[in-house]
């Protein structure tokens, strides 16, 4: 099992304990920040399930179908993480909202902060654990569900300061008040998660300290490379694509001007391991007369 998926699994059994604990306490304690936060759950079961299921298709080959592989489920995956997290926000601000409209029954404290400490200290270790699984293999979509659990733990602590509120006051109305807050919050790190994942679902350009690595991978050929241009990059799951086109010398021949693309390709993905790297030489006789980044000392 991959350290990808083995992540992803424990996202998702950890996810359904919590959510059987905050709900069963929730319903009992009748605190709506707990049981909103159950709710959350609920929905990080789903995405957490649909984490699980990018990831192993993800790591799927390229196959005649589909020759740049599968990384792009990666990307549905954190477009429906950010989903989940912003529907579970507006049924936060909903139940909050008929709480302090309504009126509720008085909270039992205790059992609130008992599912509330229980599901953040789990939710700590689970994103410390899910960051380091993401950093390794360049995933998005875990590197999405890190992000997310990383809303469960502001939650944490956002609903144990509610019933702290609730405990130390007595006025109940602390209880929704933190829920609209949280609910914020969720809508706020919703927004991030998707543009995050729109932006590689839509192709967006590596990011520019990437791009610095791919033209120092090419300075370092000076003289033999004149200059390059059209230069494309993109992401897609954990892989990274680099096509380029390389001005040369025209009078070398064929076989030299292979060995030193293939230079160029090695140290490109020496800088960026794994990366998919297309390079397509030019002679430099004059006729190219497009932008260009030419190599200067």
């Amino acid at each position: 099992m991959s350290i990808a998926v083995r992540a992803a699994s424990l996202s998702l059994i950890v996810t359904l304990g919590l959510l059987i604990l905050k709900l069963t306490l929730g319903l009992i304690s009748g605190s709506i920040a707990v049981l909103s936060d159950a709710l959350d759950s609920g929905q990080d079961l789903l995405a957490a399930a649909a984490v699980l299921f990018s990831v192993r298709i993800a790591a799927r080959p390229a196959d005649l179908e589909h020759p740049y592989g599968h990384g792009k489920a990666e990307g549905l995956s954190a477009t429906v993480s950010a989903g989940v997290v912003g529907l579970g926000g507006g049924f936060i601000i909903y139940q909050a909202l008929r709480r302090i409209i309504e009126g509720g029954e008085t909270i039992d404290v205790n059992l609130g902060l008992a599912a509330m400490v229980t599901s953040g200290l789990l939710n700590v270790v689970v994103t410390a654990y899910m960051r380091m699984a993401a950093r390794r293999t360049g995933s998005l979509a875990l590197a999405a569900e890190a992000r997310h659990l990383q809303t469960n733990i502001v939650q944490a602590a956002a609903v144990i300061t509610g019933l702290l509120l609730v405990r130390f006051t007595g006025a109940q109305i602390f209880d929704p008040l933190v829920a609209l807050a949280l609910a914020g919050y969720m809508w706020w790190m919703a927004f991030g998660l998707i543009r995050g994942a729109l932006g590689e679902i839509m192709d967006v350009r590596l990011p520019e300290e990437d791009e610095r690595q791919i033209y120092e991978s090419i300075l370092a050929r000076y003289p033999e490379v004149r200059g390059f241009h059209h230069l494309r990059t993109r992401r897609s799951g954990r892989q990274r694509y680099v096509e380029l086109h390389l001005l040369v010398d025209p009078a070398r021949t064929i076989q030299e001007v292979h060995d030193l693309s293939d230079q160029i390709e090695a140290d490109i993905k020496k800088r960026l391991p794994g990366a998919i790297v297309t390079i397509h030489p030019e002679p430099d006789d004059g006729r190219y007369r497009g932008p260009m980044e030419r190599i200067e000392r």
